[in-house]
């Protein structure tokens, strides 16, 4: 009888996930982190460096950061230059294959001091992440790619799961072709004219491409670069002139600037937008959570 016992056991720990500890991931960021999550489930065990509400152009490796990535079976970063090198010369010499979310994705390229091309050169300031916008979850279609990629490198890293990632992404994928589609619908209640905004740090390129959307920042696409007087003073010009009424901080910002912009031109700061990370409870937990929630305060700042 107890031999019978044994046999089974061990059939139900091979059939079932229980047989296999889940696989031990690390990501750059919470945005990347959760996208993870919904694609592994309960095969993966997610670390993020920068955690909800952090700042991940201000990150700094530490030790412990160092000790995860040792631990991990696979990282996953960002690209386009919004990890610092280190992260990636942690993970080379802990000799732990390195993935990247944004591979494949035609980036929107930035001119010299940080802004966008289609920012009409507002928003000068000097910034560290290269010659491209690395803030591409700011738009779902181009997130069905960053998802595949992510699947891929789990599939990669866990053969045996190859089933189980597909499925879950096959599910992701949906819900983000549903997301874009109820954001175009969102967007275009909105006259066209009326679509600006002016946020703490140019990190919503990709939305204002995808839905038409204008955005304006006194600080360019790194949030760490301080703006200039005169770069202040520009949009301070800019929201009297135009009557732009949709102005945001950020969770990952000093919100004084904004303050301070907002005490000028007379117009109420309209609550914040998650840029850069997700929040620690509600409303922006989740990549979906987040951008739902941007998108639906955008509009009604913008009405």
């Amino acid at each position: 009888m107890k031999m019978k016992w044994q046999l089974g056991l061990a059939a139900f720990l091979c059939s079932g996930s229980l047989w296999a500890a889940p696989l031990q991931v690390v990501t750059s960021f919470s945005i990347l982190g959760d996208v993870t999550q919904q694609i592994g489930g309960e095969r993966v065990a997610v670390q993020n460096l920068v955690g909800p509400d952090q700042d991940a152009h201000v990150y700094q490796l530490k030790a412990s950061d160092i000790q995860k990535i040792r631990g991990a079976k696979l990282v996953l970063l960002n690209g386009l230059g919004f990890e610092k090198a280190d992260v990636e010369r942690a993970a080379k010499q802990a000799k732990v294959p390195v993935a990247v979310a944004t591979r494949g994705i035609t980036p929107i390229k930035m001119e010299e001091g940080g802004h966008h091309h289609h920012d009409h050169g507002h928003g000068h300031g000097h910034h560290e992440h290269g010659e491209f916008d690395p803030h591409v979850w700011h738009d779902p279609v181009l997130m069905q790619t960053y998802a595949q990629n992510v699947a891929d490198a789990l599939v990669k890293a866990d053969p045996a799961g190859k089933a189980h990632y597909q499925q879950r992404l096959n599910s992701y994928k949906n819900e983000l072709a549903q997301l874009n589609t109820w954001a175009a619908q969102s967007f275009n209640s909105v006259p066209v004219a009326q679509r600006k905004v002016i946020t703490g740090h140019e990190g919503f390129g990709y939305m204002a491409k995808r839905y038409k959307v204008y955005f304006a920042a006194p600080q360019g696409v790194n949030a760490e670069s301080e703006p200039s007087a005169r770069q202040v003073a520009a949009i301070i010009r800019q929201i009297k002139q135009q009557g732009i009424k949709a102005v945001f901080s950020e969770n990952i910002k000093d919100t004084r600037m904004i303050n301070r912009i907002a005490q000028e031109t007379g117009v109420k700061v309209q609550g914040r937008l998650y840029s850069d990370a997700l929040s620690k409870g509600a409303p922006a937990n989740s990549y979906t959570g987040l951008f739902r929630y941007n998108v639906n305060a955008l509009v009604k700042a913008m009405k």
